[in-house]
């Protein structure tokens, strides 16, 4: 008999465990502080809280760069994560941001001075519209993420109402409002990353946008 017949038979080998995949980070804080930061910027001049109108300048890198690029990744992430809502915020808004650079920059400058003020407005009409159907949506959020959009949709709503009439005070409402929607954001912002990086909830949280 071959002495290979007397060998035991070959053990089945199993193929080592892969180790989880580490769970996604939350874009959420980003978007929010991107968002945040960027009104807080706008708001400042809107309010009249700065009058140099030269140093609104300082605005648009912001505008392009975090409030519009780092929030459209934020809602990129968000996609990837199934998360409707936020996907559609921070890509909008984020979308927003980059367009309002780019028409300050470039469309103004090209516009009739006289009438520069009813292009700006109809934008802002637009950017209001759709705040408000998104503000129907977070009815079913959490207070501070229903407070956010509430006070966002007021901030275009005066904003837009102060350049189509005209009305310097409007468009200060406007602005003092853009100041109040910013620092909701970012408080929930930095409820959210202090928590996520702690370990344990450091403020009062309020839950994902899912």
């Amino acid at each position: 008999m071959p002495s290979s017949a007397l060998a035991a038979p070959p053990q089945a080998t199993h193929p080592a465990t892969a180790p989880p995949a580490p769970a996604p980070a939350n874009p959420g804080p980003l978007g929010l502080a991107a968002f945040a930061l960027t009104t807080f910027v706008l708001s400042l001049f809107n309010s009249g809280l700065i009058e140099n109108a030269a140093l609104s300048a300082v605005v648009l890198p912001v505008a392009l760069f975090y409030g519009g690029l780092a929030q459209f990744v934020a809602g990129v992430m968000e996609f990837r994560r199934g998360n409707t809502f936020g996907t559609t915020a921070f890509v909008s808004y984020g979308s927003f941001w980059m367009s309002f650079a780019g028409y300050v920059k470039f469309v103004v400058p090209t516009l009739p001075a006289d009438q520069a003020h009813v292009a700006t407005g109809w934008f802002l009409v637009a950017w209001f519209v759709f705040t408000a159907y998104m503000s129907v949506a977070a009815m079913k959020l959490d207070l501070a993420h229903r407070l956010l959009f509430a006070v966002l949709a007021l901030t275009f709503l005066f904003l837009a109402l102060g350049d189509l009439s005209e009305v310097t005070a409007l468009g200060r409402v406007g602005g003092f409002l853009g100041l109040l929607c910013a620092g909701i954001a970012w408080y929930v912002s930095f409820a959210g990353v202090a928590e996520e990086t702690w370990g344990r909830k450091v403020l009062p949280r309020p839950r994902p946008w899912r």
